[in-house]
């Protein structure tokens, strides 16, 4: 593996565009070094790669960019790994307590809508029925006319 990479590189790794990869750059996730005339060329390190990957695994996990940067940079402190670990479950918890939450006003969305659905199919039903039909007034004036004897 190469120690270094272009951004073209981790795009192609990690199935991102060029785009996402500044992005992620832009909020000090990434510092690539700048390379060739103007400094244009972006050449990331491992740690960079690293980074990437960290933060790829936040965001499928459902953390916000903020909490993945405070997650990694725990890690680019001097390496007490019971500091980096108790950062690291205070965000989890904190982001199981807002998906439990979510997911139980989901769950009482659910129960409210199946709710109206039994109201709904039993009204239904109700409109459908033989004797519902029966007590249906009907079209007094179509009737009527199709009684009416044709003219000579």
């Amino acid at each position: 593996m190469s120690t270094t990479f272009s951004i073209g590189d981790l795009a192609r790794e990690f199935d991102l565009t060029t785009r996402a990869i500044r992005f992620y750059e832009d909020l000090g996730l990434l510092q690539p070094e700048r390379t060739g005339p103007l400094g244009r060329n972006r050449v990331y390190s491992v740690r960079d790669r690293t980074r990437l990957k960290l933060t790829l695994r936040a965001k499928r996990l459902g953390l916000s960019l903020t909490e993945a940067k405070d997650i990694i940079e725990t890690y680019d402190s001097p390496r007490d790994t019971g500091t980096q670990l108790t950062k690291f479950l205070a965000v989890l918890d904190a982001h199981r307590a807002r998906i439990e939450e979510q997911m139980a006003d989901l769950q009482a969305n659910l129960d409210e809508i199946k709710v109206h659905q039994r109201e709904a199919r039993s009204l239904l039903a109700k409109t459908h029925s033989p004797a519902t039909k029966a007590n249906t007034p009907k079209n007094t004036a179509k009737t009527a006319k199709a009684k009416k004897p044709l003219a000579p």
